[in-house]
C-alpha cells in the first residue's frame, strides 16, 4: 500500500479535468467476421464487445493522446499544467518517448514530460506517478494521458486476441489540493508478478530479440496472450487491490457506489463484482462500444459515465487495473463535480500527418 500523500500531509492530487478520444474508424464484429473465423455472436458471448475503433493509416498514438489531452485541458481551463505524463505501450517510436511531443503540440513546451509503461495497468500506475510528483512538490498540476493504438500489435489470424482490442486515448488533469476535498486521489495499492510474464507478451522488437542468436519468429512481432490464465489473475488481483484501498479509505465494500475497472473483458468486470459482493450494476462498462483500449480504458469509461450520468459528484469510486507484466493496482476517489468540454468535430485525418510526435 502506497500513500502518495505521506510526504506532505496536506498535499494531494485532485482530479480537475477529464477528456477522451477514439478515432473515427469503427470496426464491428461483423467486419472482423468477414476476414477471420469468428462471428458477432462468438465475440459478444465471450467478451461483451460489439465494436471497437482503429486508428487511421498515417496516424499514431500521439495523435490520439493530443486530442484527449486537449479535451481534458478544456475541462479544467483554470489549471496551469507544469507536467505531462503519457501511459502507453504503443509509442510512436522507441526514441524519443511520446510525452514531450504531446506536450509541445498542446502548447506546453518546456514542461516536464515522461512516459509510463505498465500495459493495461498503465493508467493506475500513471495516476500513482502523478500523485507522487504532486505530493513531493515537484509538480503543481499534471496532464496525464493514457493512450494506445494496440490494433498495430494484433495478429489478424488470432481470433482470440484480435477481436478484443481497440484504439483510444483518455486524459485527466490533476492539481495539488487537500486530501479531504472532492476529487482527491486516495492511497494506491500496486503490485506485480514477473514470474508470470509469459501470459501476455510481444516478444519482438526489444533487446532480447535483437541480441538473440536464433532468427526472429514472425509470430513474435504480434501480441500473444493466455486468455484463461489472464482472466483468473485479473479478477483476483483487482479484487484484492479493491479491498486494500477501500480499507485504507475507511469504506466498507457495500459503501462503494461505483467501480471503474480496466475494460479487458465484460466477464472479468462481472467477476470482480462477484468477488467483492457488489451488484454488477455498480461497475461502469463501455467495453461493448470501444473494446479493450489498454491504458486508455479507465478514463474512457469515466468520460462515458460522466456523460450519461453514471458517475455523479459524491460517489465513492474504486479505480482498478490489471495488465501484462503481470501488473495490477487500485485507488479511490470521491467523485468531484467535473464539466466535460464540448467535443470538436471527429477527426477524419491525422492531426500531424507524416510527422512525429
Amino acid at each position: 500500500m502506497t500513500d502518495t500523500r505521506a510526504n506532505q500531509g496536506t498535499r494531494a492530487a485532485v482530479l480537475a479535468g477529464l477528456g477522451g478520444f477514439v478515432p473515427p474508424r469503427v470496426v464491428t464484429n461483423h467486419d472482423l467476421a468477414g476476414r477471420m473465423d469468428t462471428s458477432d455472436e462468438w465475440i459478444r458471448t465471450r467478451t461483451g464487445i460489439r465494436q471497437r475503433h482503429y486508428a487511421t493509416p498515417g496516424s499514431a498514438t500521439s495523435d490520439l493522446a493530443v486530442e484527449a489531452g486537449r479535451r481534458a485541458l478544456r475541462s479544467a481551463p483554470d489549471v496551469e499544467v507544469d507536467t505531462v505524463v503519457v501511459a502507453t505501450i504503443t509509442p510512436d517510436q522507441q526514441l524519443p518517448h511520446t510525452a514531450p511531443g504531446v506536450a509541445e503540440r498542446l502548447g506546453l513546451s518546456g514542461v516536464a514530460a515522461l512516459d509510463v509503461s505498465a500495459a493495461c495497468s498503465g493508467f493506475v500506475y500513471g495516476l500513482a506517478t502523478c500523485a507522487g510528483l504532486i505530493a513531493a512538490g515537484t509538480s503543481r498540476a499534471v496532464l496525464f494521458v493514457g493512450a494506445d493504438t494496440f490494433s498495430t500489435t494484433l495478429n489478424p489470424e488470432d481470433r482470440t486476441s484480435a477481436v478484443i482490442f481497440g484504439d483510444g486515448a483518455g486524459a485527466v488533469v490533476l492539481r495539488a489540493g487537500s486530501p479531504d476535498e472532492p476529487g482527491a486521489l486516495g492511497a494506491f495499492d500496486l503490485g506485480s508478478d514477473g514470474g508470470r510474464w509469459e501470459l501476455a507478451t510481444i516478444r519482438g522488437g526489444g533487446s532480447r530479440q535483437r541480441l538473440a542468436v536464433a532468427p526472429l519468429d514472425p509470430a513474435d512481432t504480434y501480441f500473444a496472450m493466455d486468455g484463461k490464465a489472464m482472466f483468473r489473475q485479473a479478477a483476483l488481483r483487482m479484487a484484492d487491490s479493491a479491498r486494500a484501498v477501500a480499507k485504507h479509505a475507511g469504506w466498507t465494500l457495500d459503501e462503494i457506489d461505483r467501480v471503474v475497472a480496466h475494460q479487458a473483458n465484460l466477464h472479468i468486470v462481472q467477476q470482480v463484482a462477484y468477488e467483492l459482493g457488489l451488484p454488477v450494476e455498480r461497475c461502469l462498462t463501455n467495453i461493448d462500444r470501444v473494446g479493450n483500449t489498454v491504458a486508455a480504458s479507465i478514463p474512457l469509461a469515466m468520460v462515458d459515465a460522466v456523460r450519461d450520468g453514471g458517475l455523479r459528484p459524491g460517489h465513492r469510486v474504486l479505480v482498478l487495473a490489471f495488465g501484462g507484466g503481470l501488473t495490477w493496482g487500485g485507488t479511490t476517489v470521491h467523485w468531484p463535480r467535473l464539466q466535460l468540454a464540448p467535443e470538436p468535430p471527429t477527426l477524419t485525418a491525422p492531426p500531424n500527418p507524416g510527422g512525429t510526435a
